[in-house]
């Protein structure tokens, strides 16, 4: 059971208000773009009554920059997490538990020294366990209670669950009905009294109907070297289609050959991002909660979804979308047998 605190508002906008006239730090995980971009929402309710200072690492950084040029930003410890091709998840942090372990307590430490040097009143660390101060309020965001970790799960909570009671407070960015979540029952836990569902986040914005441009979009996001596995993928099979297909790269590599069908987009800006999905009739992406939120945002219901290999949460979260939204899933090993 988690930590228990006192009750707060439960509507986003109302929720943001209270927070008035403060210096605020808010730094998101580095594991992929998803933990940055549903922080911007936040932070841009935030920035209209207090002074925020971002916390970056190479990958946020890259979100950041490009959203909000003109905020004060403080290179913090990366956590550099990455995927195996063979290993699950779950046992590829065990085995990097050490140095993870290392990357918190230095976190944690540098976290003083930020806090005492541009007097900070308020820290937000989404899914970095070792952004919390006795002396200020924390907040944690995530949108895991119950971690899906395989076999690990249970122990995994718990090791959560330590550092969740270092908070003040847990933001939650799902519906609180049970019926209305988004994450399921990863977000589920009602024995928890410091909780607040703030409602879905996504930085893209819903501009009404679109005039249909592509066939498929491919949403390439995600830790390496799984993202360019898949992308590979992709393009093979688009190779064999005279079908219209948008490719939405979570990078700035260079890219070899593309065939004529492919229109390739880098990193695009918000605003263009939401377009593009928008004008799409299919999407296709990983199922990270972030990038199902943004869907849901923008009412796309057409969605194919490949979970990373050996991530159960993305397993549980197609699954979940499947029951509840009719969405389609492929695993990576079938795509041999997909065609646009």
């Amino acid at each position: 059971m988690l930590c228990k605190g006192k009750p707060y508002r439960r509507f986003f906008l109302l929720f943001c208000d209270i927070l008035r006239n403060k210096t605020i730090f808010i730094a998101p995980l580095d594991w992929g773009f998803g933990h940055a971009t549903r922080c911007v929402p936040l932070i841009k309710q935030l920035m209209e009554n207090n002074v925020i200072i971002l916390g970056i690492t190479p990958t946020t950084g890259l979100i950041f920059n490009e959203e909000f040029p003109e905020l004060k930003k403080i290179n913090i410890e990366p956590y550099n997490i990455s995927y195996s091709k063979w290993l699950p998840l779950s046992v590829k942090l065990i085995l990097e538990a050490s140095r993870i372990l290392g990357v918190i307590k230095k976190e944690h430490e540098q976290l003083k020294s930020i806090i005492k040097k541009h007097k900070i009143d308020v820290v937000i660390s989404d899914n970095r366990f070792g952004l919390y101060h006795k002396d200020v309020e924390c907040i944690y965001i995530t949108h895991q209670l119950n971690l899906q970790a395989g076999i690990f799960s249970s122990l995994a909570t718990k090791i959560h669950e330590h550092y969740i009671c270092k908070f003040n407070q847990v933001w939650i960015p799902d519906f609180e009905n049970d019926k209305a979540s988004l994450a399921g029952s990863l977000s589920r836990n009602k024995s928890s009294g410091n909780v607040t569902y703030l409602g879905p986040l996504s930085r893209l914005n819903a501009d009404g109907a679109a005039k249909e441009q592509f066939d498929y979009i491919c949403l390439l996001s995600g830790p390496e070297p799984l993202r360019s596995e898949l992308e590979s993928l992709l393009i093979e099979k688009a190779r064999k289609s005279s079908l219209k297909i948008c490719l939405v790269r979570g990078s700035h590599k260079t890219l070899g050959n593309i065939p004529q069908n492919i229109t390739v987009y880098h990193m695009p800006m918000a605003k263009e991002l939401g377009q593009l999905i928008q004008c799409s009739r299919t999407v296709i992406c990983r199922s990270g909660y972030s990038t199902l939120m943004d869907l849901h945002h923008l009412h796309k219901k057409n969605v194919i979804l490949i979970p990373t290999p050996g991530q159960s949460e993305q397993v549980y979260l197609a699954e979940y979308w499947l029951q509840k939204f009719g969405a389609r899933i492929i695993q990576q090993k079938e795509l041999k047998d997909f065609s646009f």
